[in-house]
């Protein structure tokens, strides 16, 4: 499976298979990646916690359903072991920017999936509007960028 993703990345499309659908969307624009990297530069431990807050972005994690999705970004206690294929250490939050046309999978399909995986904090942020979700199990808030969150694991970002 991930063969046939790396593939279809290859002729610039994102493509993803959760729950036994593909889904795809084209390549991220310039301002998507500029909030991506954003986010990324701000992201640290809360002082005394005890997950170390590694964050990637834009790589294959392969769920515990099979479900394969890329993230915009995926934030880890520890270093996953996977260097050369789809991670399978479960991320404890995952951020989502809105790519313009792909409102229903970054605002619907992602957040309801990765919450039933098992993922702890999950934040969408739209750059269009300037609008964050945060959503965990027990229910979400919304913001307006720019916002300081504090995740379960014990990481700060700002979005």
């Amino acid at each position: 499976m991930l063969k046939k993703l790396l593939e279809a990345d290859a002729i610039g499309l994102r493509l993803e298979w959760v729950g036994g659908l593909p889904l795809w969307e084209a390549q991220p624009t310039y301002r998507h990646q500029k909030a991506v990297d954003r986010i990324r530069q701000s992201l640290r431990p809360k002082e005394g916690a005890s997950c170390a807050c590694v964050h990637v972005a834009d790589v294959y994690v392969r769920f515990p359903d099979g479900s394969y999705k890329r993230p915009d970004i995926a934030i880890f206690c520890r270093e996953p072991e996977e260097l050369d294929e789809a991670i399978t250490l479960l991320p404890e939050a995952v951020v989502e920017v809105v790519s313009r046309g792909y409102e229903a999978k970054d605002l619907e399909i992602g957040p309801r999936f990765y919450l039933s995986q098992g993922v702890k904090d999950v934040v969408v942020f739209d750059p269009y509007t300037l609008l964050v979700l945060h959503l965990r199990r027990d229910g979400a808030s919304r913001y307006v960028s720019p916002v300081e969150l504090e995740l379960e694991a014990g990481c700060l970002l700002t979005v």
